[in-house]
């Protein structure tokens, strides 16, 4: 995962911060968005790519209900990896231990994010063939199932 995709580029097209805003890029992640409203920092949530979109679902959704959720855009976990121990703790608090990353894909990988406590929304199995949205549905890859993880 090396790139990012111009639907990430374009939500916060004015941020370049570092931690951040699109200027986390090529730091190999960075905050998309704080939680909403001033609501107190509650839950981490990761996105990758075309799912990103999913996650910042979630983090509206779980502001209706008053839950403040941080949406964290990793779009090169190499990269990020690099960044000294400081970045790395600024967009990913230690002290938040409710995450959850959503990606069409497996799990594998992911823990050194969200811990082996983390949930992961994603496919656990193989050899599906239809329009990416009755995948994700099939499949449960829905904002929906990230609130629920954050909530349960």
């Amino acid at each position: 995962m090396s790139g990012t995709n111009s639907n990430e580029e374009n939500n916060n097209a004015n941020a370049n911060d570092g931690a951040t805003g699109t200027g986390g890029t090529a730091k190999g992640g960075y905050v998309l968005s704080g939680p909403p409203n001033g609501l107190p920092l509650q839950a981490l949530l990761f996105g990758t790519g075309s799912e990103t979109h999913l996650a910042v679902k979630a983090q509206e959704l779980l502001a209706a209900e008053k839950i403040g959720a941080q949406v964290i855009s990793m779009p090169c976990w190499e990269l990020f990896l690099e960044q000294p121990q400081s970045y790395r703790d600024q967009v990913i608090p230690p002290q938040v231990t409710t995450r959850v990353s959503v990606e069409a894909g497996i799990r594998q990988g992911w823990d050194q994010f969200i811990g082996h406590t983390g949930k992961h929304i994603g496919m656990t199995t193989f050899g599906a063939s239809a329009p990416y949205e009755k995948i994700y549905a099939d499949r449960g890859i829905t904002a929906e199932a990230v609130v629920k993880a954050v909530k349960g």
